[in-house]
Protein backbone atom coordinates (compact mmCIF):
# COMPACT_ATOMS: atom_id res chain seq x y z
CA UNK A 1 0.00 0.00 0.00
CA UNK A 2 1.14 3.92 -0.78
CA UNK A 3 1.63 5.78 2.15
CA UNK A 4 -0.19 8.90 1.62
CA UNK A 5 2.06 11.61 1.40
CA UNK A 6 1.73 14.76 3.58
CA UNK A 7 3.88 17.65 4.13
CA UNK A 8 2.99 20.59 6.16
CA UNK A 9 2.58 24.09 6.60
CA UNK A 10 5.31 24.94 9.47
CA UNK A 11 5.39 28.54 10.90
CA UNK A 12 3.72 30.88 8.87
CA UNK A 13 0.48 31.18 8.99
CA UNK A 14 0.76 32.65 5.15
CA UNK A 15 0.54 30.77 1.81
CA UNK A 16 2.72 31.89 -0.54
CA UNK A 17 1.19 35.26 -1.86
CA UNK A 18 -1.82 33.96 0.03
CA UNK A 19 -2.66 31.37 -2.46
CA UNK A 20 -4.80 27.86 -1.50
CA UNK A 21 -2.90 25.32 0.68
CA UNK A 22 -2.57 21.99 -0.32
CA UNK A 23 -0.64 19.64 1.89
CA UNK A 24 -2.30 16.31 0.56
CA UNK A 25 -0.34 15.48 -2.89
CA UNK A 26 -2.42 12.41 -3.42
CA UNK A 27 -5.28 15.31 -4.19
CA UNK A 28 -3.14 18.01 -5.98
CA UNK A 29 -4.82 19.81 -8.56
CA UNK A 30 -2.82 22.69 -9.71
CA UNK A 31 -0.69 24.48 -12.67
CA UNK A 32 1.94 25.22 -10.38
CA UNK A 33 2.97 23.78 -7.28
CA UNK A 34 5.18 26.27 -4.54
CA UNK A 35 7.35 23.69 -2.08
CA UNK A 36 9.46 24.06 0.68
CA UNK A 37 12.41 21.78 1.27
CA UNK A 38 14.01 23.65 4.66
CA UNK A 39 16.87 20.62 5.33
CA UNK A 40 19.32 19.64 3.63
CA UNK A 41 22.56 17.42 4.24
CA UNK A 42 24.43 18.75 7.28
CA UNK A 43 28.31 19.02 7.22
CA UNK A 44 28.10 19.43 10.91
CA UNK A 45 25.43 19.66 14.28
CA UNK A 46 25.30 23.51 13.50
CA UNK A 47 24.03 23.46 10.00
CA UNK A 48 21.04 20.68 10.72
CA UNK A 49 18.57 23.78 11.71
CA UNK A 50 20.98 26.82 10.31
CA UNK A 51 19.21 29.85 9.25
CA UNK A 52 18.38 28.68 5.76
CA UNK A 53 15.80 26.22 7.17
CA UNK A 54 13.52 29.43 7.85
CA UNK A 55 14.17 30.51 4.06
CA UNK A 56 10.85 29.06 2.80
CA UNK A 57 8.78 31.17 5.92
CA UNK A 58 10.54 34.19 5.34
CA UNK A 59 10.14 34.09 1.58
CA UNK A 60 6.40 33.27 2.18
CA UNK A 61 6.00 36.22 4.46
CA UNK A 62 7.63 38.89 2.40
CA UNK A 63 5.55 37.68 -0.45
CA UNK A 64 2.71 39.27 0.98
CA UNK A 65 4.61 42.63 0.04
CA UNK A 66 5.00 42.03 -3.34
CA UNK A 67 1.12 42.11 -4.51
CA UNK A 68 -1.93 44.69 -4.18
CA UNK A 69 -4.04 42.10 -5.66
CA UNK A 70 -3.85 39.90 -8.51
CA UNK A 71 -5.57 42.01 -10.87
CA UNK A 72 -3.18 44.83 -10.45
CA UNK A 73 -0.50 45.38 -13.36
CA UNK A 74 2.89 44.07 -12.85
CA UNK A 75 5.75 46.22 -14.91
CA UNK A 76 7.86 42.89 -15.18
CA UNK A 77 5.05 40.74 -17.21
CA UNK A 78 3.64 44.00 -19.13
CA UNK A 79 -0.30 42.53 -17.10
CA UNK A 80 -1.34 41.42 -14.49
CA UNK A 81 0.11 38.28 -13.18
CA UNK A 82 -2.30 35.96 -14.64
CA UNK A 83 -3.31 38.21 -17.56
CA UNK A 84 -6.83 37.03 -17.35
CA UNK A 85 -6.77 33.58 -17.49
CA UNK A 86 -7.47 30.43 -14.79
CA UNK A 87 -4.17 29.47 -14.11
CA UNK A 88 -3.84 27.03 -10.62
CA UNK A 89 -1.14 27.52 -8.18
CA UNK A 90 -0.96 26.17 -4.86
CA UNK A 91 1.26 26.05 -1.79
CA UNK A 92 2.17 22.79 -0.60
CA UNK A 93 3.71 23.65 2.45
CA UNK A 94 7.41 22.32 3.56
CA UNK A 95 8.38 18.28 3.25
CA UNK A 96 8.98 17.79 7.22
CA UNK A 97 12.48 15.86 8.63
CA UNK A 98 12.84 13.63 10.64
CA UNK A 99 14.98 14.22 13.89
CA UNK A 100 15.57 10.18 13.90
CA UNK A 101 16.41 9.90 10.52
CA UNK A 102 18.41 12.52 8.85
CA UNK A 103 17.57 11.08 5.53
CA UNK A 104 14.12 10.96 5.51
CA UNK A 105 14.00 14.79 4.12
CA UNK A 106 15.50 14.15 0.76
CA UNK A 107 13.43 10.72 0.69
CA UNK A 108 10.09 12.54 1.17
CA UNK A 109 11.71 15.41 -1.20
CA UNK A 110 11.87 13.11 -3.82
CA UNK A 111 8.69 11.64 -3.25
CA UNK A 112 6.38 15.22 -3.39
CA UNK A 113 8.44 16.34 -6.47
CA UNK A 114 7.75 13.08 -8.02
CA UNK A 115 3.81 13.36 -7.01
CA UNK A 116 3.68 16.88 -8.09
CA UNK A 117 5.55 16.70 -11.58
CA UNK A 118 3.40 13.08 -11.91
CA UNK A 119 0.30 15.06 -11.58
CA UNK A 120 1.27 18.02 -14.34
CA UNK A 121 1.98 20.58 -11.75
CA UNK A 122 5.39 22.85 -12.12
CA UNK A 123 7.53 22.48 -9.13
CA UNK A 124 8.86 26.06 -7.28
CA UNK A 125 10.87 24.92 -4.54
CA UNK A 126 12.11 27.37 -1.85
CA UNK A 127 15.69 26.19 0.32
CA UNK A 128 17.16 25.56 2.29
CA UNK A 129 21.07 25.01 1.73
CA UNK A 130 21.48 23.94 -2.10
CA UNK A 131 21.56 20.39 -0.91
CA UNK A 132 17.52 20.31 -1.41
CA UNK A 133 17.77 20.24 -4.78
CA UNK A 134 19.58 17.04 -5.09
CA UNK A 135 16.05 15.02 -4.80
CA UNK A 136 14.12 17.04 -6.87
CA UNK A 137 17.21 16.59 -9.67
CA UNK A 138 16.41 12.76 -9.21
CA UNK A 139 12.42 13.48 -9.37
CA UNK A 140 12.85 14.96 -12.81
CA UNK A 141 13.19 11.46 -13.87
CA UNK A 142 9.56 11.01 -15.08
CA UNK A 143 10.32 13.94 -17.60
CA UNK A 144 12.74 12.67 -19.32
CA UNK A 145 16.19 14.47 -20.94
CA UNK A 146 16.27 17.91 -18.97
CA UNK A 147 18.75 20.56 -19.62
CA UNK A 148 20.30 21.82 -15.87
CA UNK A 149 20.94 25.17 -15.96
CA UNK A 150 22.38 26.38 -12.76
CA UNK A 151 22.78 30.32 -11.32
CA UNK A 152 25.82 30.17 -8.35
CA UNK A 153 28.86 32.02 -7.37
CA UNK A 154 30.49 28.97 -6.81
CA UNK A 155 30.87 25.69 -8.81
CA UNK A 156 29.52 23.03 -6.52
CA UNK A 157 30.77 19.64 -8.23
CA UNK A 158 32.32 18.70 -4.68
CA UNK A 159 32.42 14.90 -4.67
CA UNK A 160 32.14 14.66 -0.94
CA UNK A 161 33.03 16.70 2.40
CA UNK A 162 34.37 14.98 5.19
CA UNK A 163 32.40 12.10 3.77
CA UNK A 164 28.92 13.82 3.26
CA UNK A 165 27.80 13.06 -0.62
CA UNK A 166 25.00 14.94 -1.08
CA UNK A 167 25.48 18.47 1.12
CA UNK A 168 25.54 22.04 -0.50
CA UNK A 169 28.70 22.44 -1.58
CA UNK A 170 27.75 19.02 -4.47
CA UNK A 171 24.48 19.58 -6.19
CA UNK A 172 25.52 19.27 -9.85
CA UNK A 173 28.51 16.83 -9.31
CA UNK A 174 25.25 14.64 -8.40
CA UNK A 175 23.12 16.31 -11.31
CA UNK A 176 26.09 15.17 -13.25
CA UNK A 177 25.67 11.60 -12.18
CA UNK A 178 21.86 11.10 -13.56
CA UNK A 179 21.07 10.08 -16.77
CA UNK A 180 18.05 12.04 -17.39
CA UNK A 181 20.17 15.60 -16.86
CA UNK A 182 21.71 16.39 -20.25
CA UNK A 183 23.54 19.76 -20.86
CA UNK A 184 24.52 21.77 -17.57
CA UNK A 185 24.92 25.53 -17.86
CA UNK A 186 26.56 26.84 -14.78
CA UNK A 187 26.19 31.14 -14.80
CA UNK A 188 27.14 33.56 -12.12
CA UNK A 189 30.60 32.03 -11.36
CA UNK A 190 33.27 34.48 -9.37
CA UNK A 191 35.91 34.56 -6.69
CA UNK A 192 36.49 31.73 -4.64
CA UNK A 193 34.14 29.12 -3.35
CA UNK A 194 34.81 24.87 -1.99
CA UNK A 195 36.15 24.20 -5.88
CA UNK A 196 39.26 23.05 -6.09
CA UNK A 197 41.00 22.27 -10.14
CA UNK A 198 40.37 18.79 -10.07
CA UNK A 199 36.44 20.21 -9.65
CA UNK A 200 37.09 22.50 -12.84
CA UNK A 201 38.52 19.85 -14.38
CA UNK A 202 35.83 17.07 -13.36
CA UNK A 203 33.04 19.73 -14.58
CA UNK A 204 34.87 20.73 -18.01
CA UNK A 205 35.05 16.84 -19.06
CA UNK A 206 31.32 16.29 -18.78
CA UNK A 207 30.80 19.29 -20.82
CA UNK A 208 29.08 22.23 -18.60
CA UNK A 209 29.41 24.95 -19.96
CA UNK A 210 30.84 27.35 -17.38
CA UNK A 211 29.79 31.47 -17.29
CA UNK A 212 31.42 33.60 -15.10
CA UNK A 213 29.33 36.76 -14.13
CA UNK A 214 31.58 38.74 -15.79
CA UNK A 215 31.04 37.46 -19.24
CA UNK A 216 27.18 37.92 -18.56
CA UNK A 217 27.93 41.57 -17.68
CA UNK A 218 30.18 42.03 -20.81
CA UNK A 219 28.26 39.93 -23.51
CA UNK A 220 24.23 40.09 -21.88
CA UNK A 221 22.10 37.33 -20.71
CA UNK A 222 20.83 36.90 -24.14
CA UNK A 223 24.43 35.76 -26.06
CA UNK A 224 23.92 32.94 -22.78
CA UNK A 225 20.22 31.93 -23.78
CA UNK A 226 21.72 31.46 -27.24
CA UNK A 227 24.04 28.78 -26.19
CA UNK A 228 21.18 26.70 -24.30
CA UNK A 229 19.25 24.53 -26.91
CA UNK A 230 16.15 25.57 -28.31
CA UNK A 231 12.69 23.45 -27.74
CA UNK A 232 13.61 21.34 -24.84
CA UNK A 233 12.51 21.15 -21.26
CA UNK A 234 14.87 22.38 -19.06
CA UNK A 235 14.89 22.61 -15.18
CA UNK A 236 16.51 26.00 -13.47
CA UNK A 237 18.31 26.24 -9.82
CA UNK A 238 19.19 29.28 -7.96
CA UNK A 239 21.61 30.06 -5.42
CA UNK A 240 20.76 33.23 -3.99
CA UNK A 241 24.72 34.06 -3.67
CA UNK A 242 24.21 33.64 -7.82
CA UNK A 243 23.15 37.38 -7.41
CA UNK A 244 25.05 40.12 -6.31
CA UNK A 245 24.99 41.10 -2.96
CA UNK A 246 23.52 44.19 -3.24
CA UNK A 247 20.49 42.68 -4.71
CA UNK A 248 20.45 39.77 -2.57
CA UNK A 249 22.06 40.45 1.09
CA UNK A 250 20.93 38.02 2.69
CA UNK A 251 23.54 35.00 1.77
CA UNK A 252 26.16 33.38 3.85
CA UNK A 253 28.54 33.44 1.06
CA UNK A 254 28.37 36.49 -0.16
CA UNK A 255 30.43 37.41 -3.48
CA UNK A 256 31.03 40.91 -5.25
CA UNK A 257 30.50 41.14 -8.97
CA UNK A 258 27.43 38.99 -9.02
CA UNK A 259 23.83 39.04 -11.44
CA UNK A 260 21.88 41.50 -10.96
CA UNK A 261 17.85 41.10 -10.59
CA UNK A 262 17.15 42.50 -14.59
CA UNK A 263 19.29 39.53 -15.78
CA UNK A 264 18.24 36.37 -13.77
CA UNK A 265 14.46 37.96 -14.79
CA UNK A 266 15.52 38.03 -18.59
CA UNK A 267 17.12 33.82 -18.15
CA UNK A 268 13.73 33.18 -16.92
CA UNK A 269 11.62 34.41 -19.30
CA UNK A 270 14.32 33.41 -21.97
CA UNK A 271 14.35 29.75 -20.45
CA UNK A 272 10.25 29.61 -20.66
CA UNK A 273 10.08 30.64 -23.95
CA UNK A 274 12.86 28.75 -25.45
CA UNK A 275 11.53 25.36 -24.72
CA UNK A 276 9.34 24.24 -21.73
CA UNK A 277 11.23 25.07 -18.29
CA UNK A 278 9.92 22.28 -16.00
CA UNK A 279 10.35 24.25 -12.80
CA UNK A 280 12.53 26.20 -10.55
CA UNK A 281 13.78 26.53 -7.51
CA UNK A 282 15.52 29.10 -5.22
CA UNK A 283 17.86 28.09 -2.41
CA UNK A 284 20.52 29.37 0.14
CA UNK A 285 18.90 32.68 1.85
CA UNK A 286 19.51 33.27 5.37
CA UNK A 287 16.41 35.35 6.47
CA UNK A 288 18.90 37.07 9.42
CA UNK A 289 21.28 38.29 7.51
CA UNK A 290 18.47 40.24 5.26
CA UNK A 291 17.84 43.86 5.04
CA UNK A 292 14.38 45.07 4.88
CA UNK A 293 13.28 41.43 3.55
CA UNK A 294 15.09 42.19 0.20
CA UNK A 295 16.51 38.78 -0.44
CA UNK A 296 13.37 37.34 0.32
CA UNK A 297 11.17 39.64 -1.91
CA UNK A 298 13.50 39.48 -4.91
CA UNK A 299 13.31 35.47 -4.47
CA UNK A 300 9.64 36.07 -4.81
CA UNK A 301 9.74 38.30 -7.31
CA UNK A 302 11.92 35.70 -9.31
CA UNK A 303 9.43 33.23 -8.55
CA UNK A 304 6.46 35.71 -9.78
CA UNK A 305 8.42 36.14 -13.23
CA UNK A 306 8.48 32.71 -13.68
CA UNK A 307 4.30 32.23 -13.10
CA UNK A 308 3.32 35.24 -15.11
CA UNK A 309 6.25 34.47 -17.94
CA UNK A 310 4.86 30.31 -17.96
CA UNK A 311 1.08 31.70 -17.58
CA UNK A 312 2.06 34.17 -21.36
CA UNK A 313 4.04 31.09 -22.75
CA UNK A 314 0.53 29.04 -22.89
CA UNK A 315 1.75 26.32 -20.32
CA UNK A 316 -1.53 25.93 -19.07
CA UNK A 317 -3.92 26.59 -21.63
Amino acid sequence: MTETLIVEPRHSPHSFLRFPLCTDLDRLEADIAILGLPYGDPYGIDEVTNDQTNAPTAVRRQSLRLSYGLDHWDFDLGGPLFDGRKVRVVDCGDVPADPGDMTAHYRRAEAAARKILGRGALPVVIGGDHGVPIPVFRALEVLGPVTLVHVDAHLDWRDERGGVREGYSSPIRRASELAHIGEIFQIGLRGQGSARTREVEDALAYGAQLVTAYEVHTAGMAAVLARIPDGGRTYLTIDADGLDPAVMPAVAGPVAGGLLFHQVRELIHGLVTKGRLVGMDIVEITPKRDLNGISSLTAGQLILNYIGAATRAGYFD
